[in-house]
């Protein structure tokens, strides 16, 4: 019997990353069941949490360099269900229930979108340019349409009552998955840098505002996130037909 080589590489996952995956699948498949109560305002909380696990997974990742293969395909499938699955089915049974046919096509091509922008993502790592994602990333599309139920929810909005807003929404934040609107990534951050003190007031003064009144606060930030894609990419059309335009006159 031949003695096992020095060298084999022993099968398993690491751990630390992979449980805060499972936490933010756990948020998604939580938000499901507490919709199907109609405790609505505890299924946005919950996606919110997963957002956390979501952007704590791959910094924990890239920071204790245990990123793998398993790791990435692993995200992605939590990312469908906690991004692309509950808030669609969690807007449904708030809201677009009530429109039969366009509710549910609406929750549909939210989800499908979805599965699109993750599927479209994960082609191109190693290959698009790190600054930017191409189409709005679903947690931020999530944040949108479960941050709109939370508000509805604690300022006594009726799903019934905000179904074709509630459909506007939900369509839009899918089809911007899916666009080809370039949003900045945050990914040059570096967190182990030495940054001024300025910066750590700006981000006490941030929180301490979003903690004032978190269901409108976060709604507002990333509907102003959503809304930057589009901003930035005329703004990039504009300034490449004025390059244009000085490289035509003639001198």
């Amino acid at each position: 019997m031949p003695a096992p080589t020095a060298n084999k590489r022993r099968r398993g996952i690491y751990l630390l990353p992979n449980l805060f995956t499972t936490g933010c699948l756990f948020g998604g498949f939580y938000a499901i069941t507490a919709a199907m109560k109609g405790d609505f305002d505890l299924a946005a909380i919950a996606i919110f949490a997963a957002m956390i696990m979501d952007g704590l997974d791959g910094r924990v990742a890239r920071l204790t360099h245990t990123q793998t293969a398993f790791g990435a395909e692993y995200d992605s499938l939590s990312d469908m269900v906690s991004f692309g699955v509950a808030p669609a089915l969690v807007m449904y049974l708030w809201s677009l229930s009530g429109l039969a046919k366009l509710g549910w096509f609406a929750a549909f091509v939210y989800a499908a979108a979805a599965a699109l922008r993750l599927a479209r993502f994960n082609t191109q790592i190693g290959v698009e340019d790190k600054r930017y994602f191409q189409g709005l990333p679903s947690p931020s599309a999530a944040a949108i349409v479960t941050g709109f139920i939370w508000v509805g929810e604690t300022y006594g909005l009726q799903g019934e009552a905000m179904r074709y807003v509630a459909t506007l929404i939900t369509a839009a934040a899918g089809l911007l998955m899916v666009s080809n609107f370039r949003y900045y990534s945050f990914k040059e951050i570096d967190i182990r840098r030495r940054v001024p003190f300025v910066v750590i007031i700006a981000i006490v003064l941030a929180l301490a505002l979003v903690s004032t009144n978190p269901q409108l606060m976060l709604f507002a930030i990333f509907s102003g996130y959503a809304v930057s894609g589009p901003l930035w990419t005329l703004i990039e059309l504009r300034r490449r037909r004025g390059r244009r335009g000085r490289s035509q006159t003639p001198s």
